[in-house]
């Protein structure tokens, strides 16, 4: 499932690409696949880099990878082991809502992509993460807990305080919205209910098939629905 709309990243053989916070790696394999590039995958858990590991060996096998390098790495967003100015796009999808320091964070990011390139980052969205919260604790401390909920005008403002420039937006996944309700709803951690199974099973479906029909849905729903907050700042 790709959050990152990678057409806005302006990426060119030969560019730096770190996805930090990689999770099981979604991201970093799509920027595997642009052509000629030198990809990092990193997260501060080494299960997910496994997970990673296993995933790009997977799509090797398959021969759909075109980058010229990939490399994984454990760091923390926080205090990333790189110089300034190295990385010629910067992705970091859904993890500042899990750093209890996110300046640090953000000044991190904004330190390591190069002056005139493009860092792409995604939050859960006010309004469908507002109500997940309302509908289950279980649900604010899984993942290494939710510790904040953003505004997009308020994250826009922090980010460019530290020397960025915001230049376009989107949401995303609207149809995932309402599944993450229900399975609040029910239990996050519950395995049992058939409505949750049924949606699951359904998003996996749409996830593999990409039928044009649900991407139209999830299109047309996306300014009202979408779960995530996409923004996408350019370093002067």
């Amino acid at each position: 499932m790709i959050t990152i709309d990678f057409n806005k990243l302006d990426i060119h053989p030969n560019d730096r690409i770190l996805d930090i916070g990689c999770g099981e790696g979604r991201h970093t394999i799509e920027a595997c696949r642009q052509q000629g590039t030198l990809c990092v995958g990193a997260d501060v858990g080494v299960k997910t880099l496994v997970e990673t590991k296993k995933k790009i060996a997977f799509h090797r096998a398959l021969d759909d990878l075109c980058c010229k390098s990939v490399d994984l790495s454990c760091m923390d967003v926080t205090c990333l082991p790189f110089k300034n100015n190295c990385f010629d796009t910067v992705i970091c999808s859904e993890v500042l809502e899990h750093i209890p320091d996110d300046q640090n964070a953000m000044s991190e990011l904004v330190r390591i992509l190069k002056p005139g390139k493009i860092l792409a980052v995604s939050v859960p969205r006010f309004f469908p993460e507002k109500l997940c919260w309302f509908l289950s604790d279980e649900y604010v401390n899984a993942d290494m807990g939710h510790v904040r909920i953003y505004q997009k005008h308020s994250l826009i403002k922090a980010m460019e305080a530290f020397g960025v420039r915001h230049i376009s937006s989107h949401y995303a996944h609207s149809i995932h919205a309402p599944f993450w309700w229900l399975k609040c709803l029910i239990g996050p951690n519950r395995t049992d209910s058939k409505f949750v199974t049924l949606y699951h099973e359904l998003l996996v479906w749409d996830l593999m098939n990409k039928p044009k029909f649900t991407a139209f849905v999830d299109k047309l729903l996306n300014p009202v629905l979408g779960k995530s907050l996409v923004l996408y700042f350019k370093k002067p």
